[in-house]
């Protein structure tokens, strides 16, 4: 009885505000038979793309031609009616339109006529690629200030009539005879990128190898639907950007190491002044760069050790290893009991005769360098801009429409079954550990405690981290001339995702089919080029790290992938080529990929089979509910 009188007054709470935003019959009306036919289009078309690296030129085009898919739709609306050269330019148009028009009137080629033609081209795209989605969305995806105009171009149908091709005729006149073309043939273009694509997801990693993360970021805050998973490198610069030494000293040392201080200096103004002269000093006889990517190496390993030890629960006591130097001698004892030569003996701020704690400890100067790179890292607005932006559309994994998307790995046994961590004297698996992981990364935003701090050091290169699942070999990569000690062990979860068996369970662990749901990870590229393939257990799983970083591209022989998601099932486009903004306006170069379907389905997946789709339909419900109560007197709606 109590259940049932609480559900009643709940019922009734909610029906008493949906009245406050439908107040009449046909109100309801009115939406029920807008949300009852939205359900029956096309679900929307989704692109994943992950391990971007900041390849800033190649994500550019990538996300201005929306993976190839324009060009697709290009050659499908005009097929014979234009050449391939007329093709390859009017997408070059699409893709770069301020830089193409600019080109176009220094070679005095930007005609009347060559604005009403390409007017009239992306008129007639846009209405093609607009039918799968109902018309109050597209007039969102137009930018503001044209939106009457174009609204009104999209609702002719010269074809049908004298009097409405004359007046389409008019209005394409009009916008040349008023010098607006350009602004009109920019306002289109952004309209067909964003119904080429309803919504992108990045399966992380933004930051390191490549120079301009930065950049990336700030075009993604301008897309109007994406989400973001977690990568390593990711949690690693958002702990950096919220005060982590360890952090903030691994990340230089990638930067360094990369060569791509840029985006520390310019990008997000930290300077590396005090530690390059500091560097200098202590090692003279090395380049600048490397000196300072030495002595920051050396701060890492100390901040790494006091970290390792205040945090028993990070199991990550086989990689504190500076106390296992002999600094009177050139070797260094590892974990297999083996001494191993180190490539310097040169340690100049470690006192050989100190004891095991004290070796762990910065000196003076290391302490003073630290502070300023924290003050550095932490008052950079535009680097908090994008930590902020990172964790409001970020997780460590997301659920969407039947797929899984996550980063790195589900930690798990040697026989395949998900491993429990025992940590802070509480048990994790599966899915509860992601929900631990990503509850302690959001705390160090929120709270920033030294406890949440440190979690997000654990995150990039602990073994039992989601986000990385592999041990780092940091230390003997970096001082150990054997590379026999370089190899790094991975979680079974690499070995597992192979079996459909092992796919499946993960799956049913989040709460989704087994049957029909894909894993979508990143984080290890594919080794296209040694005949690896991405798609793994019949489909279950694919991995769309194909290296779009460069340095990545002699190992994978790709560069890049993205997977598509649309009514129809799904597909992967394995990028062979990437042109960049130069290459596409000198040649009306474009993107060169392979496609490879993985799933084809026999009938169209509707919005009503989506996410979104339950959700529209639970509003339904309430809806008629209201109606009801509108039909039945319980409530009165407004005359």
């Amino acid at each position: 009885m109590t259940d049932y009188r609480t559900n009643k007054k709940k019922t009734s709470k909610i029906l008493r505000l949906m009245a406050e935003k439908y107040p009449t019959k046909e109100a309801v009306y009115e939406k029920l038979i807008y949300l009852q036919s939205y359900l029956s289009l096309p679900k929307g078309i989704e692109h994943f793309m992950s391990d971007l690296h900041g390849e800033y030129a190649s994500f550019f085009h990538i996300l201005n031609n929306c993976s190839g898919v324009i060009r697709e739709k290009v050659d499908y609306v005009f097929g014979v009616r234009l050449t391939e050269e007329e093709k390859a330019e009017f997408c070059t148009l699409i893709y770069y339109p301020k830089e193409k028009i600019d080109q176009m009137r220094a070679e005095r080629r930007a005609t009347p006529s060559w604005y009403r033609e390409n007017l009239g081209r992306l008129l007639e795209l846009a209405k093609l690629m607009s039918y799968k989605y109902p018309a109050s969305k597209v007039s969102g995806f137009i930018p503001d200030r044209y939106a009457s105009v174009i609204v009104e171009l999209m609702n002719t149908h010269p074809e049908a009539d004298q009097a409405q091709f004359i007046y389409l005729k008019k209005l394409l006149n009009t916008i040349v005879q008023i010098d607006s073309g350009a602004d009109f043939i920019e306002a289109f273009t952004v309209l067909i990128k964003r119904l080429a694509v309803d919504r992108l997801h990045i399966v992380g990693d933004f930051f390191d190898r490549g120079n301009r993360p930065d950049a990336i970021l700030n075009l993604l805050m301008e897309h109007p639907s994406v989400d973001i998973q977690w990568g390593n490198h990711d949690v690693l610069w958002m702990g950096a950007a919220l005060g982590s030494e360890v952090c903030i000293a691994t990340v230089v040392r990638n930067s360094l190491r990369y060569q791509n201080t840029d985006v520390l200096e310019r990008g997000y103004g930290i300077s590396l002044r005090p530690l390059t002269t500091f560097a200098s000093h202590i090692y003279p006889d090395e380049a600048p760069l490397k000196a300072a990517e030495r002595a920051i190496t050396i701060m890492m390993f100390k901040l790494e050790g006091q970290l390792i030890a205040r945090n028993p629960d990070f199991q990550m006591e086989s990689r504190r290893l500076l106390h296992q130097i002999d600094f009177r001698s050139s070797y260094a004892r590892l974990g297999d009991g083996r001494r191993y030569e180190l490539e310097s003996a040169y340690f100049p701020t470690i006192d050989e005769s100190c004891t095991e704690a004290d070796v762990y400890e910065l000196t003076d100067k290391e302490q003073e360098i630290i502070e300023d790179l924290r003050s550095y890292f932490t008052e950079s607005a535009v680097l908090r801009r994008h930590v902020d932006y990172l964790y409001q559309k970020g997780n460590l994994y997301t659920c969407c429409n039947g797929n899984l998307l996550f980063h790195g790995c589900v930690p798990l046994n040697e026989d395949g079954t998900f491993r429990t961590i025992r940590f802070e004297g509480k048990e994790y698996c599966g899915r509860g550990w992601f929900d631990f992981c990503e509850q302690r990364a959001r705390e160090a935003w929120l709270h920033g405690t030294p406890r949440a701090l440190d979690f997000m050091y654990f995150l990039w290169c602990g073994r039992l981290s989601p986000t990385s699942g592999r041990e780092f070999k940091t230390f003997e990569r970096a001082l150990i001339a054997d590379e026999s000690t370089w190899k790094e062990p991975s979680d079974p979860y690499y070995r597992y995702i192979d079996t459909v068996d092992c796919c499946e369970r993960v799956l049913q662990e989040f709460g989704l089919d087994p049957k029909r749901g894909h894993i979508i990870n990143g984080h290890v590229p594919v080794k296209v080029r040694k005949g690896e393939s991405p798609v793994k257990a019949d489909g279950r799983a694919i991995i769309i790290d194909g290296g779009f970083c460069r340095a990545y591209h002699k190992k994978t022989g790709i560069s890049g992938y993205t997977l598509i998601s649309n009514s129809r099932g799904l597909r992967l486009l394995e990028h062979q080529r990437i042109a960049d903004v130069r290459e596409a306006l000198r040649a009306n170069h474009d993107i060169e990929s392979v496609s490879e379907t993985i799933e084809l389905q026999s009938c169209h997946n509707t919005v009503g089979d989506t996410d979104q789709g339950r959700v529209i339909q639970d509003e339904i419900t309430d809806l008629y509910n209201l109606l009801l109560a509108y039909q039945n007197g319980l409530l009165k709606p407004q005359a």
